[in-house]
């Protein structure tokens, strides 16, 4: 499928960032994302996670994502992430203990630690910074104003607040800690 065409289509979890909106134009907020904590069940981190403990651990994430800059400006860690090319590359390093967490939006979090790697476990999440969830459009597409006035109707009469109780429970129901 061309490009074009994917992107004036796609609904899935992308979260909303000034730089990819200068390429894509996205709706109004559909779920606030908060950043979540994955580490291995016998790490130090799923026990200590306090925000000066927070700072004494290696992170791993990858490059160009909200979740690495998260981790670079709330975490604020003593040291340098490692920083990896791909999401496989972050999980493999935590699988290794090359790194004692990776953060990521908390539905690939429960993912990650529900299905994909043994003996991990999400720990925490973080407080939302204000990052959210938006339909993506190609730049300009008429289309998301119309997307726009649905998903404030949904928001006013309470449909979201309902779908999100019935359905991410989950997500909602995960302990927040500070960073």
């Amino acid at each position: 499928m061309p490009v074009h065409q994917a992107l004036s289509r796609n609904i899935n979890e992308i979260s909303y960032s000034a730089q990819r909106a200068q390429a894509v134009t996205f709706s109004d907020s559909y779920y606030d994302v908060q950043q979540a904590l994955v580490a291995l069940k016998n790490s130090p981190i799923v026990t200590k996670h306090s925000p000066a403990d927070l700072k004494t651990y290696v992170f791993g994430d990858q490059v160009g994502t909200t979740s690495l800059q998260f981790i670079n400006s709330q975490i604020q860690p003593t040291q340098t992430p490692k920083v990896f090319e791909t999401l496989n590359d972050v999980k493999q390093a935590l699988q290794t203990k090359q790194i004692a967490a990776l953060v990521t939006d908390t539905p690939t979090a429960q993912f990650i630690s529900s299905s994909e790697i043994p003996g991990s476990v999400m720990v925490a999440q973080f407080p939302s910074t204000g990052e959210h969830y938006g339909l993506l459009f190609a730049k300009g597409n008429p289309l998301v104003t119309c997307v726009n006035k649905a998903l404030a109707t949904l928001k006013s009469n309470g449909t979201l607040a309902q779908l999100t109780t019935k359905y991410l429970k989950i997500y909602t129901s995960v302990p927040t800690i500070k960073p």
